[in-house]
């Protein structure tokens, strides 16, 4: 009995293992077209060692037409996108986790319902109402829109963070005389470190990934970003150039793993608050 049930156990192991490496390799398979097909001057969509190593790719594809220049939009778009986004997220999510309203609930589910629309139900209207308002061709439109997007989720994120701060810290602050404002902005901010560089990096990552905003409001080829121009390597009747499309895909995966490295350290260290309130 001991042996059959330690034998079942194995059998489910070892079926969760395999079933664990399939997804592994679903995911690993791809990067490694990637890394390949950007050193192969002849790659393919097949997963293959190139005959000879070659950085012809790269030198293809970093020039200012293709490469700069889209890197440059995207980082102005979005990076002004996730400021903002970061800003207006944390202004709104301070009085909604420090002020009990029968509002609050009502306003927290409309956000949530905000967040579920998909952006090409919205464009036709938003389009509209950019051509009437002059905004659209515009970086700072694309950006404003850009924030729109993110906000609800963000203000969810950025609320369930602010709640982990003990408010006892603010009282204090008010006591000795500081404003509201003050006590988000040098006492909530800092110790919730980790919330707001969650909500930057989950903001920066989806306007950076995002091609239709860009592709339906921006109209001017010098203003596009590298999340619409990447389209370029995709030829007439289906001619493709996947080494270069592979450099350029590191290339332009570069920044976000940057942003992700400069603040790892802050999603790994946590709340500090240990005892903070106590005596």
């Amino acid at each position: 009995m001991t042996r059959s049930l330690a034998s079942r156990r194995s059998t489910h192991r070892l079926a969760a293992d395999a079933g664990l490496l399939v997804v592994a390799a679903a995911f690993v398979l791809p990067l490694v077209w990637v890394v390949l097909s950007s050193l192969d001057t002849g790659a393919d969509l097949r997963v293959k060692v190139p005959d000879g190593l070659t950085l012809d790719n790269f030198d293809a594809v970093l020039t200012p037409e293709i490469t700069f220049t889209p890197l440059l939009n995207s980082l102005l778009l979005c990076g002004g996108g996730t400021a903002l986004t970061v800003v207006c997220a944390a202004l709104a999510a301070y009085p909604l986790s420090r002020f009990r309203s029968r509002f609050n609930r009502p306003f927290l589910l409309t956000i949530l319902f905000a967040t579920s629309l998909p952006i090409t139900a919205i464009m036709v209207p938003v389009y509209a109402l950019f051509v009437r308002v002059n905004l659209i061709d515009t970086m700072q439109g694309t950006i404003f829109f850009f924030a729109a997007s993110q906000l609800p989720f963000a203000i969810w994120l950025m609320k369930n963070f602010m709640d982990g701060v003990p408010k006892e810290l603010e009282e204090a602050a008010w006591t000795d005389g500081a404003s509201s404002l003050q006590s988000l902005v040098r006492i909530v901010l800092p110790l919730m470190g980790p919330g707001v560089a969650v909500v930057t990096v989950f903001s920066f990552v989806m306007m950076w990934g995002n091609f239709f905003v860009p592709f339906m409001l921006l109209l001017t080829p010098d203003q596009m970003p590298a999340s619409v121009s990447i389209n370029d390597f995709f030829g007439n009747r289906g001619m493709v150039a996947y080494g270069q499309l592979a450099a350029f895909s590191i290339v332009y995966s570069t920044p976000v793993i940057l942003l992700y490295v400069l603040i790892s350290r802050r999603l790994g260290s946590g709340f500090a608050l240990g005892g903070a309130v106590k005596g």
